[in-house]
């Protein structure tokens, strides 16, 4: 089952994709091993942030097809000299941030790059303390994404190249109830292209 580390008195909404990658011993999981685990998530109503109106109905998530060209080797860069920052959040709350680097990749022929961050309370938790997040807009999102973007979860790679795979891009927990907190991805964090992969909007009911 997936360990969260979000906190839920304080409806920090982040969804632990690692702790399935901590029972493959730290190996990234597939594609279709997230799409699965992700399906078991928010079915399950212990560990679902879905309502109890929304659950009863919920049979999968809708995602994109799996493209492997939504795979690519980025070039990691560290950034060692951030200040800590507030992130906005879909509420008052403000959780405070490191840029902890940057990558940049080729997709489809062209060029991008991005800022990768870690939470500070993350970098105390020996569990979490290798783990960055990925938070990004694209030309999709208020279309047939969530309007608000969608995160990848990594952790800090052992060399200056990281696997970027959007068919894992998922939702925050804000695009299926209004009781979470969800940080808002950085203006800087907003991809001129489309991201046709990983997980659609939810269409409630």
């Amino acid at each position: 089952m997936f360990k969260r580390f979000y906190f839920v008195t304080i409806v920090f909404s982040f969804i632990s994709i690692f702790a399935v990658q901590a029972q493959n011993e730290g190996k990234p999981i597939s594609s279709e091993e997230f799409q699965k685990e992700l399906n078991e998530e928010y079915a399950n109503p212990e560990t679902s942030p879905l309502d109890k109106e929304n659950l009863k109905d919920f049979k999968e998530l809708e995602f994109y097809e799996i493209d492997p060209d939504y795979v690519v080797q980025a070039s990691f860069v560290r950034t060692p000299m951030e200040s800590p920052f507030t992130m906005k959040t879909s509420t008052d709350r403000e959780p405070v941030y490191v840029k902890y680097g940057e990558v940049y990749f080729t997709l489809k022929g062209k060029e991008y790059q991005l800022n990768v961050y870690q939470g500070l309370e993350l970098q105390k938790d020996p569990d979490y303390y290798d783990y960055l997040f990925l938070p990004f807009t694209d030309l999709t999102n208020g279309r047939t994404t969530y309007g608000n973007g969608r995160y990848l979860d990594l952790r800090i790679p052992e060399s200056d190249s990281i696997e970027l795979d959007f068919n894992k891009a998922y939702n925050p927990y804000c695009a299926y109830s209004s009781k979470y907190s969800c940080p808002i991805p950085p203006a800087e964090n907003d991809l001129d292209t489309e991201i046709l992969a990983g997980v659609q909007a939810y269409d409630k009911h």
